[in-house]
């Protein structure tokens, strides 16, 4: 019962963590090589992109999506979509992909004379099923080293391990306050119904 319990814990926690690591914000330092719009055609990634804009109709499974083209310090290749958000989900509320793009045109550089820019995105890159982070916004900075702290990230999940820190508390609280007093008292009770039982048995057979 342990090894079932511990199995759907795991289970749980990875999932939440996933979800986490998906949605919340995250930075790469990158150089900007080109900037593009491209047709997709979307298939089982089609959760991992953003809602049909103004012009297309809910069963369109092809339209055009912006993508901004970067390298790592290391020389890997980073691929961004450009998407708007809009009021769904994740509630990055961003309405600006064309100024962003034009953004990210203005900031391409060369390998022999980089520009290093922070790309705040969220989602995941996956070569296989083709899905890309979403980017969200540039900041340049001076140099590939600079490593951003991230402090939304820091206080929002502090905020929310001292909220699970709470309800773990007040459940504890609440099964030592009313389920064990409740446990003990059925627990009494039917040891009472018991020696009653063995009591009534007891005087049968003895006649």
């Amino acid at each position: 019962m342990a090894y079932v319990k511990w199995t759907i814990v795991t289970i749980v926690v990875l999932v939440i963590a996933g979800f986490l690591h998906y949605t919340l914000p995250q930075h790469d330092v990158v150089r900007i090589t080109a900037t593009k719009e491209r047709q997709i055609t979307f298939g089982e990634n089609r959760i991992f992109f953003a809602s049909n804009g103004a012009g297309n109709s809910e069963g369109d499974n092809t339209r055009f999506v912006n993508f901004i083209e970067t390298f790592n310090r290391d020389g890997k290749p980073v691929v961004f979509r450009n998407e708007d958000t809009g009021w769904g989900w994740p509630p990055y509320f961003k309405f600006d992909t064309s100024n962003l793009q034009a953004k990210a045109s203005d900031m391409i550089s060369t390998k022999e004379n980089p520009e290093w820019v922070v790309v705040t995105h969220y989602g995941w890159r996956n070569e296989y099923l083709s899905i890309y982070p979403n980017a969200v916004e540039l900041r340049p900075v001076g140099s590939p080293d600079d490593s951003p702290i991230p402090w939304f990230n820091i206080l929002f999940l502090g905020a929310l391990a001292a909220l699970v820190i709470w309800i773990w508390q007040m459940l504890a609280r609440f099964k030592e306050d009313r389920i064990e007093p409740m446990l003990d008292e059925m627990g009494e009770s039917l040891e009472s119904a018991g020696d009653r039982a063995e009591g009534f048995w007891r005087r049968v057979f003895s006649r």
